[in-house]
């Protein structure tokens, strides 16, 4: 193929773009996983990652994608024929629900509409029917990928202790995790699952579980069979600075230099950078006269914005005329929303004239793919960037 001048927009919900840092980072010598300089590295990561995730507890770190780690929270913590309670809320709710059953559990998907996060409500009002306690988990995915709406989940912590439950929480922070705020003990989440390729800005391969102690209890009478996944043989392991098997390790020298990224940044500044970019981009969605797929604005993402097309265009045409004429990758819908919906990644190393350069890709293409806008949405978010952080990008971290 012939050489494209100019960098590749790479703004699907992840992967992300990798830090120069990043990638000179992860750029040297395989080491000894055995000797003393990766147990200095692994100490540091070990220790580095907690805070990113809200814990003062144990963080262990897979060689695997973030479906492995959907598989060792599960697998550590129950029984075959456990009751999970999962909540609809877009695709990778349903592929979780998916992974259970293939575990043998019995998942219970509460319906969703593709367009909310979790409904509280509803998770409340099932777990109190539950008097004999069956259900074992509940499984939420805190900011959907597929849809850009995100799951209250200090709220689902609420309801599930108004119905007296004991049962585990689970969140999937895949897509959230450095983007969005999250604060794993303050929450009372009990397992926490996360991957490297969104906001900790590196490329896929590793995987995360942060393992609160009620999980860590849960572990030690659970039945499902674990091997590769035994939280048990990492956690002694890592103890020490170790890994029971081979380690990523020249993924754990650039996961090291990602927090060190963050930290140099500031959590409070991450989440207010990613806040207002997540508002430019709906802005300018508006300012065009289409739809933000996600309908309570309580619920928006900051992370990413799914968008609705008129009937009769489709979303795939769009995205694949942008990709030729301007080297732009956008995200494909995903599941019932194939077709019907594009997704703009606004996370991870991204600044604001990367919005902007991208939301013009994005106008240009809606133009001339033939879908009636109106031009002035990369105005509207310009305007919008132009302004200084405002109280509600500091309201809309606080809350969260």
């Amino acid at each position: 193929m012939p050489h494209r001048a100019g960098r590749h927009f790479l703004q699907i919900p992840g992967p992300t773009n990798v830090p120069d840092r990043v990638l000179r980072a992860m750029d040297r010598p395989t080491i000894d996983h055995r000797g003393p300089d990766f147990q200095v590295l692994a100490r540091e990561v070990l220790a580095g990652i907690r805070p990113i995730f809200g814990t003062s507890g144990p963080v262990i770190i897979y060689p695997a994608s973030g479906t492995g780690a959907w598989e060792a929270a599960l697998v550590n913590t129950l029984s075959p024929g456990d009751k999970v309670l999962m909540a609809e809320t877009g695709q990778f709710a349903a592929l979780w629900k998916r992974l259970a059953e293939r575990l043998g559990l019995q998942p219970e998907f509460l319906p969703g509409d593709w367009r909310h996060g979790a409904d509280a409500g509803a998770i409340q009002a099932r777990l109190a029917e539950d008097r004999e306690h069956t259900i074992k988990a509940v499984c939420v995915v805190h900011n959907e990928t597929s849809t850009g709406a995100v799951t209250r989940v200090p709220l689902i912590r609420a309801a599930i202790d108004g119905a007296g439950h004991p049962a585990l929480l689970m969140v999937d922070t895949i897509s959230s995790l450095g983007s969005i705020p999250f604060q794993m003990d303050d929450w009372g989440v009990d397992v926490t699952i996360a991957g490297s390729q969104k906001g900790l800005m590196l490329p896929p391969g590793l995987s995360f579980n942060a393992v609160g102690e009620r999980a860590l209890a849960a572990s030690r009478t659970a039945r499902l069979p674990r091997a590769y996944w035994a939280w048990e043989d990492m956690l002694k392991s890592n103890a020490d600075g170790w890994f029971p098997f081979t380690p990523a390790t020249n993924l754990l020298y650039g996961l090291r230099e990602a927090i060190a990224m963050l930290q140099e940044e500031g959590m409070e500044q991450v989440f207010a950078r990613h806040a207002r970019h997540g508002d430019a981009t709906r802005r300018a969605v508006q300012a065009w006269g289409l739809e933000v797929l996600c309908v309570d604005p309580a619920e928006y993402s900051n992370a990413l914005t799914a968008v609705m097309l008129p009937s009769g265009h489709d979303a795939d045409r769009v995205r694949a005329l942008i990709l030729d004429r301007f080297d732009l990758s956008l995200g494909t819908g995903l599941g019932k929303l194939a077709g019907r919906v594009f997704r703009i990644g606004h996370l991870g190393d991204f600044n604001d004239l990367s919005l902007i350069a991208t939301l013009g890709g994005v106008e240009m293409g809606l133009g001339l793919a033939g879908v009636p806008i109106r031009r002035e949405g990369v105005r509207t978010a310009m305007e919008r960037l132009s302004e200084p952080a405002t109280a509600a990008d500091r309201m809309a971290i606080r809350a969260a």
